[in-house]
């Protein structure tokens, strides 16, 4: 399968005088019409109809024509007369740890070019402890954990409160509250049974890090470009103490991103090479986000690899955009140039 990717990455090879022709994957919001029984935030990883045209603006203003394709069942049907040079995915999928899976294997089958992590890397890091354990076995520091499937065999509680429950298989913070940090073991019992009821699907209980919370946005491939680290503030604090991201905060203005983040250059250090360990240990391709959360001793513990990051214009790449004293749409550009490059199509 790779050489039939090649050699079709080769025949569309594009004169750099000239665009591609880009296929845009994607879920948008209104695509999901909430079922009885769902959680608040089941849609919470669908875009916005206004971020697909704003990524299409942006596509654009780099001398390329953009095709809309939307999710997967649409590329599926419009596959065998798809006339794209790449295709730039950022389509979540609707169920299972292999939702995010499903667009690079159809489009890797079929032998067209896209952006973006490939099939494992997307299945990989969105079950997150399949994740952790890749960090551990990099020697990449991960909060403790444990997983319950049955509240009637709980194990790992050794590793002590304060503790976080989480869905083990979802990202955009879905199924995460205030009432997710749990101090013991009536509230552990009460909150992984919520998530397994609630999401189908075990629940991932980590040691909780009281400290500050970053993300740190990269790009690129064989020598990535770690952008600027960005600080999480809530209520105004950066030093969030017992406080984290929550999916109610997201849709609040209570959380903000901090640019550049408020702390010594030592720190910055720490996150930004642990962040681009993370980023290769599970081999993200041309752009993603590590997230992290640090101890009150300067510690960093990479919670999460996300190769299918949010391109809103509300989220990290915009504000590090604008630190850089650089267009969004360029930023844009240059992760679809990390892709045409990859494929010899630069």
């Amino acid at each position: 399968m790779a050489n039939i990717v090649a050699k079709r990455g080769m025949r569309h090879k594009v004169p750099p005088q000239r665009g591609c022709v880009v296929g845009l994957t994607y879920d948008v919001k209104p695509d999901y019409v909430l079922k009885k029984g769902d959680p608040e935030d089941a849609n919470a990883e669908f875009d916005h109809p206004d971020t697909i045209d704003v990524i299409k603006d942006a596509i654009e203003s780099g001398g390329h024509k953009v095709v809309k394709i939307g999710n997967v069942r649409k590329l599926l049907k419009r596959l065998k007369n798809l006339d794209v040079d790449i295709v730039f995915n950022i389509a979540e999928g609707v169920s299972g740890r292999n939702r995010e899976s499903e667009v690079p294997v159809i489009l890797e089958m079929a032998g067209i070019p896209f952006v973006g992590g490939d099939g494992l890397t997307q299945g990989l890091t969105l079950d997150k402890i399949m994740a952790k354990k890749v960090l551990i076995s990099e020697g990449i520091p991960t909060p403790a954990f444990f997983e319950i499937s049955d509240i009637g065999n709980i194990d790992g509680v050794g590793i002590g409160y304060p503790l976080i429950v989480k869905p083990k298989q979802e990202g955009s913070s879905k199924g995460i509250s205030d009432r997710s940090i749990v101090k013991n073991k009536r509230e552990l019992k009460r909150q992984a049974d919520w998530v397994i009821r609630t999401y189908k699907q075990p629940a991932l209980v980590e040691k909780f890090i009281t400290g500050s919370e970053f993300t740190v946005p990269i790009i690129g491939n064989e020598k990535p470009e770690v952008l600027p680290t960005v600080q999480i503030s809530i209520d105004g604090k950066t030093n969030l103490g017992d406080l984290c991201y929550t999916f109610s905060r997201i849709r609040s203005d209570t959380l903000s991103y901090v640019c550049p983040a408020r702390i010594t250059r030592e720190l910055d250090r720490k996150l930004k090479e642990v962040s681009l360990k993370a980023y290769k240990a599970v081999e993200c391709r041309d752009f993603g986000r590590v997230d992290i959360r640090v101890d009150k001793n300067g510690n960093p513990y990479v919670l999460e690899i996300n190769p299918l990051p949010s391109l809103s214009t509300e989220d990290v790449f915009m504000t590090v955009a604008k630190h850089m004293k650089v267009s969004y749409n360029s930023i844009v550009n240059r992760i679809l140039d990390y892709a045409l490059e990859r494929y010899g199509m630069r």
